[in-house]
């Protein structure tokens, strides 16, 4: 696990003594570098709002530090891969703490999915149950369908608004673009998602 050191004074610069702090996307750089006090104090700023992404996501309090545990070691390992040009630091931290905790959902629900299939081979249950799951599966797996036909920047919006339940001005910030902009998204996204899924306006 990563460990953050004590910062020598003597090597390393004070983050926080500095009259204009150091950006987001300067740490970054510092960081492929290997300097461990832009890593702290970039762990200082934004740990609690990558925290936060990841527990409403997750919602269990232990799960959640762990994921934020993980992606300051991807930040830590791939800083150098952090690229400007295509958004801005932030941006590109809470994409990727959204990205862990997706993944551990599915992972929980891939055991989960496998308990039940368990569960249903070892129990003979009776036939409207069956249908129900059958049924709950393949709007799922719609859904799912649906969702791979919006764009990337529609699906980006849709999951921030619809599945991690931030307000149109949250979801602004995050992607950092303006609030209009996340509403045209949302709106193209879901009516996009109203025809693949045949649902009347």
């Amino acid at each position: 696990m990563l460990k953050l050191v004590p910062r020598e004074t003597d090597r390393s610069q004070d983050y926080e003594s500095m009259d204009k702090p150091a950006t987001k996307e300067t740490l970054l750089a510092q960081i492929a570098g290997g300097d461990q006090a832009a890593f702290g104090a970039l762990y200082d700023e934004i740990s609690p709002r990558v925290f936060r992404l990841i527990r409403r996501l997750l919602v269990d309090h232990a799960q959640s530090e762990e994921v934020t545990q993980e992606v300051f070691l991807e930040i830590w390992q791939n800083a150098s891969r952090y690229e400007p040009s295509k958004g801005g630091a932030s941006t590109w931290i809470l994409t990727m703490a959204h990205r862990r905790a997706v993944d551990r959902i599915r992972s929980s629900q891939s055991g989960r999915d496998r308990d039940v299939k368990i569960g249903i081979r070892d129990f003979v249950s009776d036939y409207d149950n069956v249908a129900d799951t059958v049924e709950t599966t393949i709007e799922h797996e719609r859904v799912k369908e649906a969702m791979s036909q919006l764009t990337e920047l529609q699906r980006q919006a849709v999951t921030l608004a619809y599945y991690g339940g931030y307000s149109h001005s949250e979801v602004a910030a995050m992607l950092s673009v303006p609030i209009g902009t996340v509403k045209t998204r949302l709106r193209d996204g879901m009516i996009r998602l109203r025809d693949e899924l045949g649902v009347a306006s």
